[in-house]
């Protein structure tokens, strides 16, 4: 490959898994807590709407395009034994794509497709927004944990 386009696929990478790691880091930080602080009929109700808000043809052109560009960032490289560099490239791109993707589509997307079918009048919303909110949490740190790390691989990888 020409370095231009493993240097494009790199900083388009990095890009782009640090927003979306800044955007999973947003919820982690202070989203959650916010909808946290409500009672279950406002809490779950608030995110069953961001939940259909984030379906938008930008935020997929992000979170997809990311992946794509890591997966292209990580098979593009030479042998991974044959530079730092070329070895930081293919984490980053299994821990964007295993880290950040993977753990959506199995574990986040699931979640909320469960709190979607919840009505707001179910006499349990309580404890299901209690235990939505606890198991969508501990997956969006480790998405978010994924994605940064997977940024910082990206990152190291350009410059060395």
């Amino acid at each position: 490959m020409p370095a231009w386009f493993e240097i494009f696929t790199l900083v388009t990478a990095t890009t782009g898994a640090g927003l979306v790691g800044g955007i999973f880091f947003a919820f982690s930080n202070f989203v959650m807590k916010a909808l946290g602080e409500l009672d279950a009929v406002q809490g779950a109700d608030a995110m069953q709407r961001i939940n259909v808000t984030v379906l938008n043809p930008l935020f997929f052109a992000l979170f997809f395009g990311t992946g794509f560009i890591a997966l292209i960032a990580g098979i593009t490289t030479p042998d991974p034994w044959s530079s730092p560099g070329a070895m930081l490239s293919r984490i980053g791109a299994a821990l964007y794509l295993f880290g950040t993707l993977g753990i959506t589509i199995v574990f986040n997307v699931p979640l909320n497709e469960k709190l979607a079918r919840t009505k707001l009048s179910d006499p349990d919303l309580a404890q299901t927004w209690t235990d939505y909110f606890a198991a969508w949490m501990w997956w969006n740190h480790v998405r978010t944990i994924a994605a940064l790390l997977a940024t910082i691989c990206f990152a190291l990888a350009i410059a060395l």
